[in-house]
């Protein structure tokens, strides 16, 4: 039997599967990672939350059409319309922490190993006490 399920509804499964996924990793992760992980989900722009913030404002505008074409009630589009704005405004208030999860994310700088210098006598070679 054929799968009528749409390519892009498989793909919007997917990817919430993917996001149970991830989350059951932040559970796990170290700090380090944790933060790693979170400064790349939280990125306004090419992190997660700014890729569904536009995903969210691009569906406000699908179904603004449709609503005005009477097969969508005009609450649904507005509903999008201001879960975008919320969420657009959540990330900026984010945008502020960023700094400190990437600093917890970077590697700590690699210690500087000293190699010791031999002692160096003020005497001239072959003198002893």
């Amino acid at each position: 039997m054929t799968d009528l399920t749409s390519y892009p509804v498989r793909l919007a499964g997917d990817i919430a599967g993917l996001l149970d996924t991830l989350n059951e990793h932040l559970i796990q992760a170290t700090p380090r990672e944790a933060a790693r992980i979170l400064a790349t989900v939280l990125d306004g722009e090419d992190g997660v939350l700014g890729r569904v913030t536009g995903l969210v404002a691009t569906g406000s505008h699908v179904t603004k059409d449709l609503s005005t074409r009477g097969l969508l009630p005009p609450e649904i589009p507005l509903a999008l319309g201001r879960a975008a704005n919320e969420l657009h405004d959540i990330g900026l208030d984010i945008d502020e922490h960023t700094g400190t999860m990437t600093a917890l994310a970077a590697p700590p700088p690699a210690a500087t190993m000293t190699v010791p210098k031999p002692a160096v006598s003020d005497r001239p070679a072959g003198q002893h006490r």
